[in-house]
């Protein structure tokens, strides 16, 4: 299954934080293929590297940068040519949306799926789930 995985999973995923961690394991096993794009990308590299959003973490700095380019290998690089801004709550969110649409993704793994609610522009075919819905979906 084609996804996207929402920095916040990611970074869940890194704390240990079980249901995002068991979707990030899914992906590193290629259950699901994650997209990557420049700006989740950006976000990602950013957000890796603010040491103290990670001072509980299991991970130091390193083996956390070690997670990131595994996970990245089993991502599919995908360019965005068409900016659809779906206009969501959070403005950074809406290249999450773009993202899925130019990879062709069924679901958006975030743990704020209430931005994903009440959007200008919807698309039906790809949904946002928090990490523990898409698991259950998955059963």
């Amino acid at each position: 299954m084609i996804i996207v995985v929402d920095t916040n999973v990611f970074v869940s995923a890194c704390l240990g934080q079980g249901a995002s961690l068991r979707v990030v394991s899914e992906c590193l096993k290629g259950t699901h293929t994650p997209l990557m794009g420049a700006a989740l990308f950006a976000e990602l590299e950013d957000v890796l590297a603010r040491a103290p959003l990670f001072r509980n973490s299991r991970l130091d700095a390193g083996e956390r940068s070690d997670l990131f380019d595994i996970f990245l290998t089993n991502c599919r690089w995908t360019k965005i040519y068409f900016a659809w801004r779906p206009n969501l709550k959070d403005e950074g969110d809406n290249h999450l949306v773009e993202l899925a649409i130019a990879g062709g993704a069924s679901h958006i793994v975030t743990n704020n799926v209430r931005d994903f609610q009440n959007p200008e522009l919807n698309f039906k075919h790809c949904v946002a789930l928090t990490p523990a819905q898409f698991l259950q979906e998955q059963t």
